[in-house]
């Protein structure tokens, strides 16, 4: 009897102390959520300014409502902007250029960031596309701090001086496993590409200046440590690189994954969603636990398409908290599959009812009137209305800039592009507008970039290169290969598909591109671009003309050869757009046409296949080299060039 009480005292003392034990282990780990938004481009309601309707595939007034969701699922959460923020939508034009914002007012974004309680932010390329002084008057709005590391002054005895905070340690109280408190120190550092220099020289040059974004994580992640960071998380405004990555680069995230000491990467910046199959090829990626050489990562599409989840379960040691476990995943706020989409947080549609009105209110002001629909659906196959209207613009204003200056007897070209044409946006991103009265928003629709306009002296060799680097766009095609192939180089950005009017060419893809995407000369023999033609000849390569592009492509934008900002002659104060909306007051009514001075050489026993909106098949009747091949049925098609 004595015996067995012993052995139940035994066993008794040995369960309370696996208990406490237990107990013990379990206070000593923590679980954090870091929910991640990018790109919004202040897409803040489910709206579509440009064709005046609700929008079922973004906005942040859904992307609200994943937020609380996921708030709800544990106790330990912070949220963070990737940046894109403030440029990318006529409601960010609205706050801009049409009722400025003042000293002291609260920019609509941050209205509603406020009152979903972010932690923190990152500036992004595009919040510098309105110049330095709206973007610090917008971020003073910020109830949350703003980090930059990358981003230096350029101002005498300033140079090299953060411009912005370069980090941020955020002291937060969450609960543990056990139900006890902790204090942490969560470190927050912001990068850019260093190209945002480049893209916005006019208005930043001799202001700030950018440094390299691994250098720059490389040189603070461990002072960040030194300083207490119990979690380090990156906000990187940069893409996912493939291969080598050389310095100064554009998409880095592959490389910050590398630095000792990083925790957790919210990226974004090419609009891309990660964890995704497109990133299947590297080898330090896996999609299953969406980690980047063992990083959670997140990248949440654009426009508030998804809500990036990253969930980080954090040991307790002598040395500190350190990642266990890690994933990171996207929440879409539009099932594909079901085509449903997430209710829309009501909050935000108030909070920004008066900006949101008075941006309907402008765009929906008649300017003109179009004799025949415009749209988009195959500016990538062929000369296109909707980019000639542009170009024409670009060229009536252009005359009149060059008025009276050295450069008024050069012959004067016009250098334009499709802006929207389907992509990882899917079939709405086009442009499509019915014959009749032409408002704002339709000029903001055929011009979705705020770029001023800038013109260029370029030889007709530089011409030739131009045009050379445009066809890119394309891929090649092998005459002896496949019946079918696909024409369209879906790396390309549409907006670097340059078709300058003025001159007449065709475009031979059975030859090797003869650039990459970077502007690296790849096939020094390769020449697509044949029959370059001005005036009806063959153009004199050694002269001199005047090109009307904007200031992206004229500093650089597109890596194009020849274009680094030292050919610009003329620095606009005007937008591309608002060259467009005079040239369509002037002329009241409009006959949209393309002239063909560009078109693609048939490749004999070869359909060449692209993919465009399903409903670009009601105009096939206006094109007649254009076929139907079928539905794909996600909104998009097929169709072939007709020989």
């Amino acid at each position: 009897m004595q015996q067995q009480r012993f052995r139940s005292t035994v066993l008794w003392v040995l369960a309370c102390a696996l208990a406490v034990c237990a107990a013990a282990a379990q206070a000593q780990q923590l679980k954090l959520r870091i929910l991640g938004t990018t790109d919004l481009h202040v897409s803040l309601l489910a709206y579509d300014y440009y064709q005046d309707q609700v929008a079922d595939e973004y906005g942040l007034a859904r992307t609200a409502t994943l937020i609380e969701a996921a708030r709800s699922e544990v106790p330990n959460t912070l949220l963070f902007d990737n940046g894109d923020l403030l440029q990318g939508n006529p409601l960010g034009d609205y706050v801009a250029r049409v009722q400025p914002l003042q000293p002291g007012q609260v920019h609509p974004a941050y209205k509603v960031m406020n009152a979903l309680g972010y932690d923190a932010a990152n500036i992004g390329n595009h919040e510098f596309n309105y110049g330095l002084p709206f973007l610090r008057r917008a971020i003073a709005g910020a109830a949350f701090p703003y980090v930059s590391a990358n981003v230096i002054e350029d101002a005498g005895p300033m140079l090299g001086e953060p411009a912005f905070k370069p980090y941020v340690m955020l002291q937060r109280s969450f609960v543990d496993e056990a139900g006890n408190g902790q204090v942490m120190k969560i470190g927050v550092i912001g990068f850019v590409p260093p190209q945002f220099m480049q893209w916005d020289r006019s208005s930043l040059s001799g202001k700030v200046a950018a440094r390299d974004i691994p250098a720059t994580a490389r040189a603070l992640v461990p002072k960040m440590r030194a300083e207490g960071s119990d979690v380090v998380v990156v906000l990187a405004h940069s893409g996912f690189e493939f291969g080598q990555t050389v310095f100064f680069a554009e998409n880095t995230v592959a490389r910050l994954a590398e630095v000792p000491g990083v925790d957790a990467i919210v990226f974004g910046h090419s609009h891309g969603e990660f964890p995704g199959r497109f990133f299947n090829r590297h080898a330090k990626v896996d999609l299953e636990r969406g980690t980047i050489n063992g990083v959670p990562a997140v990248m949440a599409g654009f426009w508030g398409s998804h809500l990036g989840v990253i969930d980080l379960v954090l040991d307790k040691s002598a040395a500190g908290w350190k990642v266990g476990d890690a994933r990171g995943a996207l929440r879409p706020v539009f099932d594909r599959s079901t085509r449903q989409a997430v209710a829309a947080d009501p909050m935000v549609a108030e909070l920004v009812r008066a900006e949101h009105e008075g941006t309907l209110a402008s765009m929906r002001a008649k300017v003109a009137q179009t004799l025949a629909p415009i749209y988009s659906y195959f500016a990538q196959v062929a000369d296109d209305p909707s980019v000639q209207l542009v170009s024409r613009a670009q060229m009536a204003y252009g005359k009149k800039a060059l008025a009276g200056t050295p450069h008024a007897a050069l012959p004067l070209l016009s250098a334009a592009a499709p802006f929207k044409t389907g992509g990882s946006a899917g079939a709405a991103n086009y442009t499509d507008m019915p014959a009749g009265p032409l408002a704002v928003r339709n000029v903001a629709d055929l011009y979705v970039y705020p770029n001023t306009v800038d013109i260029v002296k370029s030889s007709g060799a530089q011409v030739r290169q131009w045009l050379e680097m445009s066809a890119t766009a394309f891929n090649r095609i092998d005459p002896a290969g496949a019946p079918e192939q696909e024409l369209i180089n879906s790396a390309f950005p549409s907006f670097n598909l340059d078709t300058p009017d003025g001159v007449r060419y065709r475009i031979d893809v059975t030859q090797p591109a003869r650039y990459d995407r970077s502007g690296k000369l790849v096939a020094p023999d390769a020449r697509r671009i044949a029959r370059l033609l001005y005036d009806g000849k063959p153009i004199d390569e050694a002269a001199m003309f005047a090109v009307v592009t904007n200031n992206y492509r004229a500093s650089g934008g597109g890596n194009f050869p020849g274009l680094d900002g030292s050919t610009v002659v003329l620095h606009a104060p005007d937008e591309n757009r608002a060259a467009l909306l005079q040239y369509l007051q002037a002329v009241e009514r409009v006959e949209p046409t393309a002239d063909g001075n560009w078109s693609i050489v048939p490749v004999p026993g070869v359909k060449l296949r692209f993919t465009s909106s399903a409903s670009a098949a009601l105009h096939l009747a206006r094109h007649p080299q254009i076929r139907f091949v079928a539905e794909r049925g996600d909104g998009l098609a097929q169709y072939e060039l007709v020989p």
